[in-house]
């Protein structure tokens, strides 16, 4: 039996981005939170010391900031059909853990989402009609828009001090910034980073071709800043350390960089570390939650009975969170019915690798988003008539530091050791550079999220199985949006180019992304999404969902930057109509 604990206001899952905003909006209405972490408490200071933070193995090659597989793992297969295996390592991504969440590790690039993306399905029948619509595809829009969302990403910028250039104030194209994005209601907090050679040589060739290359938009920051919680944060140095990393200067937003030193010191919020949440408990008929059951490192049970459940976790946890509570229905592929597990959805990888006999890159040089992008190729900024796919991504050049365990750029045909495998790297370690094109993922039927039957973690819960592969649709945009790329890549000069679209089933084993979406996703219609558009389950009302999960598909941008605004909406939805009214806040 669980030890049962006083009732608290509001139990949080997960004290990364998500739910550290969420924790803090809360409190500052007078709420008396608990934030519940499945990993340790990270401090800059203690975790990632400038003596050790710079660490290949530790970080890089032995993942010590992610999520261990033998504390919790998933299964993966490719369709239906197949019998789900675990993973045993991550590879194709890396889930977080301990307060901070992924975004301790994470690049830092922080695009927002565009006003098609919201109402993607409407927003393409409208523009190409029903039968250019690829038949697998299984397209939802978001049940909000962008006017409701603006407002939220500009507020997840200003606290994490986002570095970049507006490409479009209220309307108005602005030189030098994307000019595709939406109408935006102020200009980035500060101003973009200073950019190495690659970036630099990739915008100019760009820019002859008649692109308009901007700066990636940046959780690296260019200056000073103190954000309006009063956290200070440092300008980026350009260590190379910092994929993979926790940041040693305060210059990496996250978390533990902009909100959880001001949360933690709140005599109403309480955070409970190394505890894993079993459960979300519900009263007799299911239509209420009444808290958590957790677990801490010695095995002992406990039950936090909350009046209002939020759940902030990575992707994967949250979706096996709510099946194994028994929220919602399970989605079943074959019928295409019910809400919990649906519409799961990745990123597509692509890449041009260029190699150089004239130049210096000095690719030690960089940070996780620092460079220069196009977004010509991305979403539908271009016409797809007669292409025979949607979508599209985000083609940038991002050095992120060159450490020296991982990376051994060789030109194809070397081998894989011996003494031309050494010539080649010396060679080619310095005169590499690499165009990436971080690509959409749609939704098909098949793609789902649901309990392994036969695998079990170490508390004996059901693992999450997770069913996916490469919809063809996105198999045919990787290949023109990287054909795309190339051309430019050519027009740089390099001795050699290597064109790598993304092909063929998904393979779990290669890092691609950690940008895993979907699952338990919002929309305006109870039968096919989990979520209102304020993250609000419709079968339980004192229950919200919030992060990537709520994903209908995913476009060519990088999430981090939604999740943190629709952290804000709900939010402000709990702290508005929801508090003065407790229930529903969008008729079923």
């Amino acid at each position: 039996m669980a030890t049962k604990l006083p009732r608290k206001d509001v139990v949080v899952i997960g004290l990364g981005w998500a739910g550290a905003i969420i924790a803090h909006e809360l409190t500052e209405e007078g709420l008396d939170v608990v934030g519940i972490e499945r990993g340790p408490w990270r401090d800059t200071a203690r975790d990632f010391n400038i003596a050790s933070a710079a660490d290949e193995l530790r970080y890089n090659q032995r993942q010590e900031l992610m999520l261990q597989t033998a504390q919790n793992a998933i299964t993966v297969r490719n369709n239906p059909s197949e019998t789900a295996l675990p993973m045993r390592a991550w590879g194709s991504f890396h889930p977080g853990n301990g307060t901070g969440g992924a975004g301790n590790h994470w690049a830092g690039i922080n695009f927002r989402f565009g006003p098609s993306d919201f109402r993607l399905k409407s927003h393409l029948l409208e523009k190409y009609g029903a039968a250019a619509m690829p038949a697998e595809l299984t397209l939802q829009d978001w049940g909000t828009d962008w006017d409701e969302m603006e407002p939220h990403y500009a507020t997840f910028e200003r606290l994490a001090g986002i570095s970049g250039k507006a490409g479009n104030l209220g309307g108005a194209i602005q030189e030098g910034g994307n000019p595709f994005e939406g109408p935006r209601s102020s200009e980035y907090p500060t101003g973009p980073t200073k950019q190495p050679y690659a970036p630099t040589l990739f915008a100019k060739a760009a820019r002859e071709m008649g692109y308009k290359p901007f700066p990636v938009p940046s959780g690296l920051l260019s200056e000073a800043y103190t954000n309006p919680l009063g956290v200070t944060m440092g300008p980026c140095t350009f260590c190379g350390f910092c994929t993979n990393y926790g940041c040693a200067n305060y210059s990496k937003a996250s978390a533990i960089t902009t909100v959880l030193p001001v949360l933690i010191r709140k005599p109403n919020f309480t955070a409970r570390t190394n505890s894993e949440v079993l459960r979300v408990t519900l009263d007799p008929a299911g239509r209420r939650a009444t808290g958590v059951v957790f677990v801490d490192t010695s095995g002992r049970e406990w039950e936090q009975p909350a009046d209002l459940v939020v759940v902030t976790a990575f992707t994967f946890e949250n979706v096996r969170l709510m099946l194994m509570s028994g929220i919602g229905q399970p989605y079943d592929p074959a019928t295409g019915e019910g809400t919990t597990g649906r519409n799961y959805c990745y990123q597509t990888a692509n890449s041009v690798q260029m190699f150089f006999d004239d130049k210096n890159f000095n690719p030690f040089i960089g940070g996780g988003a620092i460079g220069m992008g196009i977004d010509e190729f991305n979403n539908d900024n271009f016409d797809h008539s007669g292409l025979g796919f949607f979508g599209g991504g985000s083609s940038r050049v991002t050095p992120i530091g060159a450490a020296p365990i991982g990376s051994r750029p060789t030109p194809p045909g070397t081998p894989r050791w011996g003494s031309e495998w050494k010539r080649q790297t010396v060679k080619s370690y310095a005169s590499n550079m690499s165009i990436g094109c971080e690509a959409s993922s749609y939704a098909i039927r098949t793609n789902y999220l649901s309990l392994d039957p036969t695998y079990q973690d170490r508390l004996g819960r059901p693992l999450l199985r997770v069913t996916f592969d490469f919809p063809e649709n996105d198999l045919r945009m990787a290949r023109w949006c990287t054909a795309k790329v190339a051309e430019i890549a050519r027009a740089m000069g390099p001795r050699q180019i290597v064109e790598r679209p993304m092909t063929g089933n998904w393979n779990s084993v290669p890092y691609q992304s950690s940008h895993v979406v979907g699952g338990f996703v919002m929309g305006a219609d109870p039968k096919t999404s989990a979520v209102n558009k304020y993250l609000q389950s419709w079968d339980v009302p004192n229950l919200f969902v919030v992060g990537a999960s709520a994903f209908p598909q995913n476009p060519g941008y990088n999430p981090t930057g939604t999740v943190g605004a629709l952290a804000y909406k709900a939010a402000a939805a709990i702290r508005g109509p929801y508090l003065k009214a407790p229930g529903a806040l969008v008729p079923a």
